[in-house]
């Protein structure tokens, strides 16, 4: 990882000394498991300052007697770099949303919305049964990444729970993540409150701030 890493930064490198390119930059949403987005914040701080670190979240969504625990990061920087970010989350198999600058011109009121997939679809169909007009741009599933724990509620033994483990994570929970767009402005918080009720993480892209 570490020679890729020098690998890119050189290319970075030599294009940006071009005095006539114009460095892009763009997003990155990656969702994944605690160790994978340990990963890709380690290879953010040693991009020598041409990747940010935005937020990370561990969530934990809590569904009756269990919890269901999952990673995310948003980074942003240096296009080439970040799209190097992208082929490498996909090849460890995480959920990855890369979103370039010009969508943000082409694209009316941009959201991402991070969960497992079946709650996603739920909130995607109600929202469209609700009359709003919006596009889903891009979307990514990985699945192994959500972690499932009985809740601290449940009173058993450690041992009973940690033997039980097993069979609640043997049970594939694919992980959703999805870039859309809301046509008209008036229906963001309608789409938000839709989301957020069904325990959605929620990105709305105007509450990013980014220094270039």
């Amino acid at each position: 990882m570490f020679e890729d890493n020098i690998r890119v930064l050189r290319q970075a490198a030599r294009i940006t000394n071009d005095s006539s390119y114009k460095i892009e930059k763009s997003w990155c949403i990656i969702a994944g498991s605690a160790e994978l987005i340990d990963a890709m914040a380690y290879k953010a701080i040693a991009s020598n300052h041409n990747v940010k670190i935005l937020f990370r979240e561990h969530v934990i969504l809590k569904e009756g007697k269990l919890d269901k625990k999952f990673d995310f990061i948003m980074v942003y920087g240096n296009s080439i770099i970040i799209n190097d970010f992208k082929n490498e989350t996909k090849n460890k198999g995480g959920a990855v949303i890369a979103i370039p600058r010009k969508y943000l011109v082409e694209e009316p009121n941009l959201m991402v919305f991070i969960a497992p997939d079946d709650v996603i679809r739920n909130a995607v169909s109600i929202i469209e049964k609700s009359k709003v007009s919006f596009a889903i741009l891009q979307e990514s599933q990985t699945t192994n990444f959500i972690n499932i724990d009985i809740s601290n509620e449940v009173k058993l033994p450690n041992f009973i729970k940690s033997a039980l483990k097993p069979f609640y994570n043997a049970n594939e929970v694919v992980l959703s993540t999805i870039l859309i767009s809301v046509d008209e402005e008036i229906f963001v918080k309608k789409v938000q409150s839709i989301a957020t009720s069904n325990k959605i993480f929620v990105i709305d892209f105007k509450d990013i701030v980014t220094e270039d």
